[in-house]
């Protein structure tokens, strides 16, 4: 296949999904006693949605909404000294746009914005180093953000800046990795999953053993998929046929991207400028071990939380959700979007009560979008 038209074609589509119902069958899946099958990727949410594949697929499915939006993850308290460092007079602060509008307990980073905070949205760290480049007297902070997809740009980043001296350049990390929160999950007896679709993107960086675990520690199938109708369709195939067979692998459905051991230069360049936090917090989860990286001491120069000294140590606030908001459950799959009581009504895309609303990668953006707020309304 070569164009994304090949990856939609509705005559393809419908072999695989005969295919899928036949192995259900096998299974002896039902509505009543389904195949919980976790997408960890927002970006495999949104497009199960788009393209109706929850509708097309049998009953005997059901597609649980892990923890794959980087955004909705954060913690509130890191999104307040997000805006604490861009309140300050001498700092420009850089952000991707998703972050813009995720709420704190005081303010969004819009809302500062709006306030006269000099926050400017880029669509890479490199236009952040270049923000430095033309304001030396002004310190340039980018919000380092995301799972192992993003990390590498921000981590050559810093390698850059580090080249050239630029001492008005730093990052707020906050990247955090895929690999714990699926073990956290998994550790969760009150969970219930039986295989999961893998993420492409991040899988693209790291390759598909880090995942080894899942298969030989939980005996629970994996594969890393792509983003197309087809793509996803296979992927659910291929799980659904090792529990059927009842084998526990990690297989790649989106080989054409993802090579089997990654990308050597970008594992190569967090490798260099980051190491693991003993812990991080991730919205809904709580404490995670191993989960977040921070800047090595070697690059301690540009790291923001060193210079601006906002450190993530024990002292630190623990911010609670807004009452109501039931993010922390959607991301665990405990929850469908729906279910909350705020979904449609006192949490929408213009005024959002949770992260998970705000990002283009969040599961309650996903039903919203492709449901409208008529998802919201009780069945008849």
């Amino acid at each position: 296949m070569k164009y994304a038209e090949e990856f939609r074609d509705p005559i393809a589509a419908r072999a695989v999904l005969d295919k899928i119902q036949q192995v259900v069958d096998q299974i002896g899946a039902t509505a009543e006693k389904p195949v919980h099958i976790m997408e960890i990727c927002g970006g495999h949410t949104h497009a199960i949605f788009r393209y109706g594949l929850d509708k097309l697929t049998p009953a005997g499915i059901e597609f649980i909404h892990g923890p794959g939006c980087p955004v909705c993850v954060l913690p509130m308290s890191r999104v307040d000294e997000c805006v604490e460092l861009a309140e300050r007079p001498e700092v420009i602060f850089t952000t991707f746009g998703d972050a813009m509008r995720v709420p704190g307990t005081r303010k969004s980073l819009l809302q500062a914005k709006a306030e006269g905070a000099d926050i400017r949205m880029v669509y890479s760290p490199l236009d952040a180093l270049e923000i430095a480049r033309r304001n030396p007297d002004r310190e340039v902070v980018f919000f380092g953000l995301g799972f192992e997809t993003t990390t590498p740009s921000t981590a050559l980043s810093i390698q850059q800046a580090a080249r050239e001296g630029l001492e008005n350049f730093t990052v707020f990390c906050n990247h955090i990795t895929v690999p714990p929160p699926i073990k956290a999950l998994l550790d969760d007896p009150h969970m219930v999953l039986d295989g999961f679709v893998g993420p492409g993107h991040v899988s693209m960086v790291i390759g598909i053993h880090p995942y080894d675990f899942i298969a030989e520690d939980y005996g629970k199938p994996l594969v890393v998929a792509g983003f197309e109708p087809l793509d996803l369709l296979q992927s659910v195939l291929m799980v659904l046929e090792q529990i059927r067979d009842g084998r526990a692998e990690i297989e790649n459905q989106y080989s054409r991207v993802v090579p089997d051991d990654g990308n050597p230069v970008s594992i190569a360049a967090i490798a260099d400028v980051y190491e693991e936090r003993p812990t991080f917090e991730w919205r809904g989860l709580g404490e995670i071990d191993a989960s977040g990286l921070r800047i090595r001491d070697t690059y301690a120069a540009f790291d923001a939380e060193v210079k601006f000294g906002i450190g993530y140590g024990a002292d630190r606030r623990i911010v609670a959700e807004p009452e109501g908001c039931s993010c922390g459950a959607v991301m665990t799959g405990r929850m469908k979007p729906v279910q909350c009581e705020q979904f449609g009504k006192g949490c929408t895309p213009e005024m959002p009560l949770g992260a998970l609303m705000v990002s283009s990668e969040g599961a309650c953006a996903a039903y919203y979008q492709y449901g409208g707020a008529r998802a919201a309304e009780p069945a008849e």
